[in-house]
């Protein structure tokens, strides 16, 4: 049988493409509900640092090249995500991650958490185990738990036990340019966020209104940014609003309610937003203390669904707080090397907003 003339292109341009001149960044690419994760399996370089917060101030300098041309235009968007692996700091963990955006680095990334936990099964980071395969990891936040629900050696779903969430601020409310007053409560999941009714704004939260959502979502964010000082109890550089969450009634049976959220400089979460749901158990819990075994299903502009809970409540420097959990499904989408030229004007990436 004659050989079909587009596997001798296949074989014949991978040869050619390993001997290009240039550096190279090999990734996996995954998405949670619709929102990429680009997990960096090898770059150049790696920050360098004792634990990962200093790891992650490093990254701020020295790996700024390597977060452009991998999150910015051609090789990305203005809302691409990214994972990059690094060496864990705990006995407990299996590996560390720095979480990377449009801006810069995020403290802790639950939906790139549920993405690294099946990775790590499927991909043989870690021994499989059914129907649980425990993943634990090293993230700016503190030391996540991933419990990967196994069967046939597949990952089905991925549930995380978070840091220590709290509320910062109910009912509180600010004016805002261009929106006018707004009536707000701030949260942390391991991330700092701004919960706003999307309805009392007159917010339509859905796929094709995403510059309005932005714009919203920017404007709230600056104006807490500057009117709201936060402080985490235990390291300053996670001390920041991250974004805004704007929350609607779900739109079908069983949802408890909509999630979009507007972080970083202006991306929209296509998921739930892990980090927010978790932030959200902690406002919900304060409002009226939750059972147990409670677990609410919220939405995202896709309709893709996390699944909240809380695992456990505690004190945290004297604040009450919760462990909460976060369960959802992520999938593989590619396999890339990227490459960078040596004489690409636009090699280190650019961005169109």
């Amino acid at each position: 049988m004659k050989p079909d003339a587009r596997d001798f292109l296949f074989t014949s341009s991978l040869g050619q493409f390993s001997t290009l001149p240039g550096e190279r960044i090999e990734t996996i690419d995954m998405h949670t509900a619709g929102e990429p994760t680009r997990i960096i399996l090898h770059a150049p370089s790696l920050p360098d640092g004792s634990d990962i917060l200093a790891r992650r101030r490093d990254a701020q300098s020295t790996w700024e090249r390597y977060r452009r041309l991998l999150m910015f235009e051609p090789r990305g968007h203005k809302d691409m995500y990214g994972a990059l692996l690094v060496p864990p700091v705990s006995p407990q963990a299996s590996f560390g991650v720095l979480f990377l955006h449009n801006e810069g680095y995020s403290t802790m990334c639950g939906h790139a958490v549920i993405a690294l936990g099946k990775a790590a099964v499927e991909l043989g980071w870690v021994p499989s185990t059914e129907p649980l395969t425990v993943v634990r990891m090293d993230t700016p936040a503190g030391l996540v738990t991933a419990h990967v629900h196994v069967d046939a050696g597949r990952a089905r779903a991925t549930r995380f036990e978070n840091v220590p969430s709290y509320v910062v601020a109910l009912d509180s409310t600010i004016d805002v340019p261009g929106v006018g007053r707004v009536r707000y409560d701030i949260a942390y999941g391991g991330a700092f966020y701004a919960f706003v009714d999307a309805s009392s704004i007159g917010l339509d939260l859905t796929l094709h209104n995403g510059r309005a959502i932005a714009a919203a979502g920017m404007s709230i964010k600056n104006a807490g940014m500057t009117a709201v000082p936060l402080r985490h109890p235990e390291a300053a550089d996670l001390s920041f609003l991250y974004g805004t969450i704007f929350t609607a009634p779900g739109t079908r049976e069983g949802i408890y309610s909509r999630h979009v959220c507007v972080f970083a400089d202006g991306a929209i979460d296509r998921s739930p937003t892990g980090t927010g749901v978790s932030a959200r158990m902690a406002l919900l819990d304060s409002r009226e203390p939750l059972e147990a075994d409670t677990r609410i299903q919220i939405e995202s502009l896709t309709g893709g669904v996390f699944i909240g809970g809380i695992a456990h409540r505690l004190t945290f420097h004297g604040m009450p707080a919760v462990i909460p959990t976060v369960e959802g499904v992520a999938s593989f989408t590619g396999r890339h090397t990227f490459i960078v030229e040596p004489d690409d004007p636009l090699g280190d990436g650019f961005i169109v907003r």
